[in-house]
């Protein structure tokens, strides 16, 4: 990727919601050149949506856990996500390394609330699971590093 594509990608990451006319200032070209490079970058992937980080206080659901689960029989049909994906509890699906299959990340009201979620969870997918309870969150949605400090996906860039 050129590096005007990753100052690009840079400036969008910590502000979606950038102008054009901003996004140019930035990046030092013209507005309609920064508008192909978004277009080219929203083509080929890079730039996959622009979307709202909310609240989850604010709308309601407080609590957050992490949910590994692990089929009760490992040689069953590895089809969890598709079994729980129309719990809207579950935020996340992550396919894991190690004892566990999946690693969930699910967002609820209250205690009573999770227990339901974990119930279903286990009925759904034929799991057992096992539940860490966030109890805060430092940081979350930390933009990626790149090009400023030539970090590109954690790895130094190769001068070429």
């Amino acid at each position: 990727m050129e590096e005007i594509d990753r100052a690009i990608v840079a400036a969008l990451t910590g502000d979606g919601r950038l102008s054009y006319t901003d996004l140019a200032e930035k990046v030092g070209l013209s507005v309609s050149a920064v508008h192909q490079r978004v277009r080219r970058l929203e083509q080929r992937g890079v730039i996959r949506g622009y979307a709202a980080r909310v609240s989850f206080e604010a709308l309601d659901l407080p609590l957050t856990a992490f949910v590994a689960i692990r089929p009760f029989d490992p040689s069953q049909p590895d089809d969890a996500p598709e079994r729980l994906a129309h719990l809207p509890e579950i935020d996340s699906c992550y396919s894991v390394a190690g004892e566990d299959f999946y690693l969930l990340l699910v967002r609820v009201a209250g205690p009573a609330d999770l227990e339901r979620v974990l119930q279903e969870i286990r009925t759904a997918a034929n799991v057992t699971t096992r539940t860490t309870v966030v109890l805060s969150t430092p940081y979350e949605h930390r933009p990626p590093k790149v090009g400023e400090s030539g970090l590109v996906r954690g790895r130094e860039q190769s001068a070429s």
